[in-house]
């Protein structure tokens, strides 16, 4: 079992602290709003009203002994640099922000967070990736340089093996897994058949696998 903080309990902060107890972890849920943690209480381990801004307030609720926090504190922006800031000072194994904004991200960076997260923006990237072809199922950026994307194949590629599509020679992406109906090949050889149906999960820098989206995308 891990232990999560997870500080500013908004629609983003509390989905983040439920599904982080689901998984079996201990949750500490921190909001200064006397609701939102009435709200989150039944969902995680303990929910304290509190001042984030307090670094004595968050040294005594143990934040130092977390396996990682994530600052989730909305338009108040100079609550998420000191909560970020004050985590990272008492010694947090790694420390996740959430941002709205370059500049946010940008000090955040300054003093050491982990990583930021952009959620409308990466979640309008994803909806836009899908929405330019109806075989992009899913896109993930899993950093400015590269991404991970899920493809329903095309019927072009229905009944050849990997090696025949030339998806690294013709497009520097590689292949990482292959979903069927019923399973999951992982790491796929060369000789593997794509079906109908089937899902690709490719993996490459953003360049090369938008020009396979292209590709895909001018079949439908």
């Amino acid at each position: 079992m891990k232990s999560f903080a997870v500080i500013g309990c908004g629609r983003f902060g509390a989905a983040v602290a439920k599904v982080l107890s689901e998984l079996g972890n201990e949750v500490l849920a921190i909001d200064i709003n006397a609701d939102a943690v009435k709200d989150i209480a039944e969902f995680v381990t303990y929910a304290v009203e509190a001042d984030v801004m307090d670094e004595s307030t968050l040294r005594d609720l143990g934040i130092s002994n977390m396996d990682a926090v994530v600052v989730s504190i909305g338009s108040n922006i100079q609550a998420s640099i000191m909560a970020t800031l004050i985590a990272k000072e008492l010694g947090v194994k790694r420390v996740i922000s959430k941002v709205h904004t370059e500049l946010h991200a940008k000090v955040l960076r300054k003093i050491g967070v982990d990583r930021v997260i952009f959620p409308e923006r990466d979640m309008g990237r994803r909806v836009a990736h899908n929405l330019a072809s109806q075989n992009i199922l899913d896109y993930i950026e899993i950093s400015p340089e590269y991404s991970i994307v899920e493809i329903e194949v095309p019927d072009s590629w229905v009944g050849k093996n990997l090696k025949e599509l030339k998806l690294r020679n013709k497009y520097g992406v590689n292949v990482i897994a292959i979903k069927g109906e019923y399973d999951i090949n992982v790491s796929p050889t060369s000789e593997v058949i794509v079906k109908d149906k089937d899902i690709i999960i490719i993996i490459g820098s953003v360049e090369d696998v938008a020009k396979v989206e292209i590709r895909v995308g001018s079949e439908k």
